[in-house]
């Protein structure tokens, strides 16, 4: 008898246990199921998410996110379907939120938005060759009232370790004469410009400052602070606002008084985010990039950041002059009267007047 009174506590303590133990979520919501859950999708797809649970296990709700944004939520376990158009692209933790009585827990996984955009290959012929100044490290190039108004940088040659000057100038587009030049501090390293509203923006590469002049004097007008700690590599405008790039795979849109925040897209095509976007031209609603160390120039949708088409300027790089110093493309100007582009290189000896076949 005593043996048996001895077991009633035993047994009383092992069905609390377990009866604890079943409605621990902590326990019993394993993870996220990844059956029907892929690590990469478009946004022409739908994503099914559910969770995994230990046998027996009953919720009363889960409710699904990516990042901040919510995407739906289920009754027990079920099954949620939730399209991804017009979701952006970029890499994403999809978490789900179990909840049991007034206990909840969180799963998580990643997964990779991209485009289902087939960017489309475009082609070129090549209408004027122009001189360009070799010792141009070029980071910006843009048209505005018949003069290419250029940015570059004081990055250190490849071959001979020279050390360049950062400025801001206006060029001759049918000469490549150097009409003015603006000159910048040696600990100043300058980067990509835009002119907007009859101000010249330029670009710092690490100062984390953005420099505004008088286009025609190049008499400095203010010094704008980024709207975070970043770097400054291209700059465009769509005429009201400022995109700008900072190395990676992102083209923020920009406040061009204050350098606030306006929106952000990612780069992608179907295969892949692209990062390392560069120098910037804003043609008739589409950002024409480049891309650091390509030989080819992206057409992107600034709305969605799908890459839609692409032209491959690898065949440029063959008709400037060898030197130590020669380095990658970048710079791409537009010129609306003409339909034709710029296009240089970082210490090129040549800029060519190219016009994309349609």
């Amino acid at each position: 008898m005593k043996r048996s009174n001895m077991l009633i506590p035993l047994a009383l303590s092992f069905a609390i246990f377990s009866c604890s133990d079943k409605n621990n979520l902590e326990k019993n919501v394993i993870s996220l199921n990844t059956t029907e859950l892929k690590q990469v999708y478009n946004d022409k797809e739908a994503i099914k998410l559910s969770l995994n649970l230990a046998p027996n296990t009953e919720l009363d709700s889960v409710v699904y996110h990516l990042n901040d944004i919510r995407l739906g939520a289920v009754k027990g376990n079920e099954v949620l379907t939730a399209p991804l158009k017009g979701q952006k692209f970029g890499q994403y933790v999809i978490k789900g939120t179990a909840y049991k009585n007034k206990e909840s827990i969180d799963v998580s996984s990643h997964v990779t938005l991209l485009s289902s955009v087939a960017p489309q290959m475009l082609n070129y012929t090549i209408v004027n060759t122009i001189p360009h100044d070799i010792k141009a490290y070029t980071q910006g190039l843009e048209f505005h009232n018949g003069i290419l108004f250029e940015s570059t940088g004081n990055g250190e040659g490849i071959g001979t370790g020279t050390k360049g000057v950062s400025s801001v100038r206006q060029i001759n587009p049918k000469t490549g004469e150097v009409i003015k030049i603006k000159e910048l501090p040696a600990e100043i390293f300058g980067e990509g410009c835009t002119i907007l509203n009859n101000k010249l923006y330029q670009l710092t590469y690490k100062n984390n400052e953005a420099y505004v002049y008088n286009p025609d004097t190049f008499e400095k007008i203010a010094t704008i602070p980024y709207f975070k700690k970043t770097e400054g590599w291209g700059l465009c405008n769509d005429g009201t606002h400022l995109y700008m790039t900072d190395g990676s795979e992102k083209i923020y849109k920009l406040n061009p008084d204050t350098f606030e925040k306006i929106d952000e897209v990612a780069i992608a095509t179907q295969k892949s985010l692209i990062p390392q976007v560069n120098e910037l031209e804003w043609v008739n609603g589409k950002i024409y990039a480049n891309f650091y160390g390509q030989s080819a120039v992206a057409v992107i949708d600034p709305i969605t950041g799908a890459v839609e088409g692409v032209l491959d300027l690898t065949q440029l790089f063959d008709f400037v002059e060898r030197h130590p110093d020669l380095d990658v493309l970048n710079g791409i100007a537009y010129n609306a009267k003409t339909d034709t582009f710029f296009v240089t290189g970082k210490n090129w000896n040549k800029m060519f007047e190219i016009k994309i076949i349609k």
